[in-house]
């Protein structure tokens, strides 16, 4: 039961050894490795240029690394990238969205893209799950910022991946909207395996429950918050992390 159970949560996860990248000469990502797993949320920080955007490309196999190897359950980003891409949803920082389509019909168009059954199911099932129900009819361009990102997650969801990895999710949003946004990334890191990437803290604090900190390329912790916050002799995030990225 117990090596069922590992097996599951290896054939689930994110396993990245050794990943290097150079634009240029310069070293955006510098040999990393590190892990992710399913049921545990996975803050994946840094300053910006340490390299966190040119990591995800990577995983999602969008750009392909100069070294080093990524696995997404199982399958090489890489060599198997269109295997990978079926099972991951990607929210990246600035949401690529058709802006002259209405809400539904872009998640539509998302939904048939990958081929799923019942896409019309599907499609509700995301607003409803994003808190989009009541938008659905509007033009994508008449959105507020904090709208949009949430056209974003919910065409990163809408097929129901294992995997996700999220940047700046919660980039836009109201107190009100930040608060609903947190309790769906919570729900949704229950079972899959998920990366979030963030410059507040806060939201840190209240979703992860492991870290990873990147700085000119190279990490420079990674371990659980707690951990991390207890070899600091309990200081607060927002400290260790200058400390570590100075």
């Amino acid at each position: 039961m117990i090596a069922g159970v590992i097996f599951l949560l290896l054939g689930m996860s994110i396993r990245v050894k050794d990943l290097s990248k150079d634009y240029k000469g310069q070293k955006a990502v510098d040999g990393i490795s590190f892990e992710a797993v399913p049921g545990r949320i996975l803050g994946f920080l840094g300053p910006n240029g340490a390299g966190k955007s040119t990591t995800m490309r990577m995983l999602t196999g969008y750009l392909k690394p100069d070294s080093g190897r990524a696995e997404v359950c199982g399958f090489d980003a890489q060599l198997q990238s269109m295997e990978v891409r079926r099972i991951i949803g990607y929210l990246p920082e600035n949401t690529p969205l058709y802006t002259d389509m209405y809400v539904k019909e872009f998640l539509t168009f998302a939904a048939e893209a990958y081929g799923l059954v019942e896409p019309k199911r599907k499609v509700e099932l995301a607003l409803e799950q994003v808190g989009l129900k009541d938008e659905a009819h509007k033009k994508i361009s008449m959105l507020s910022k904090g709208y949009r990102q949430r056209v974003g997650l919910a065409q990163a969801i809408i097929h129901d991946p294992k995997v996700l990895i999220l940047d700046e999710p919660t980039s836009g949003l109201d107190p009100n909207q930040l608060a609903e946004i947190r309790e769906l990334i919570k729900k949704l890191g229950r079972d899959k395996t998920l990366i979030l990437s963030t410059h507040i803290m806060q939201e840190v604090e209240a979703l992860c429950d492991d870290i990873v900190i990147i700085s000119k390329g190279r990490i420079v912790a990674n371990d659980s918050i707690k951990s991390l916050k207890d070899a600091h002799t309990g200081a607060a995030l927002e400290s260790i992390f200058k400390i570590l990225t100075a």
